[in-house]
């Protein structure tokens, strides 16, 4: 089993960028397609983007498209999310998540392992 921990996340405002941090241990992530999802007050979990394995491959979803960028190096076993062009709305609790090989990018029912968090708080 994989250990996660988020870190990067704060209080920004409106417009601002940050860079969210998963370190993981336990095992290697180089084999791990990775996704990060986020839930604010009141509101389900949900998905925010996803990377294959090598990097290649990344998906968003349509929300936050074209301002967060998801990333990995495989040698640090460490995957980033950088969030620009921040909005009120992104305020929420992120975590990242490691997917099973044969699952769904944006299913959480394939991701069965999980960090605690980082809080993200977006003042407009």
């Amino acid at each position: 089993q994989v250990q996660l921990v988020e870190s990067g996340g704060g209080l920004m405002q409106a417009g601002g960028s940050l860079r969210l941090s998963c370190a993981a241990s336990g095992r290697t992530l180089s084999n791990t397609p990775m996704g990060w999802f986020r839930q604010a007050p009141g509101k389900e979990r949900e998905f925010v983007a996803a990377v294959s394995r090598s990097g290649y491959l990344k998906y968003y979803a349509d929300s936050v498209k074209g301002r967060f960028t998801i990333s990995r190096d495989n040698a640090k076993n460490t995957v980033y999310l950088q969030m620009n062009s921040l909005k009120s709305e992104d305020t929420a609790v992120y975590y990242c998540a490691a997917r099973t090989l044969a699952g769904t990018y944006n299913v959480m029912t394939d991701y069965p392992d999980w960090g605690q968090g980082t809080q993200v708080t977006v003042s407009s």
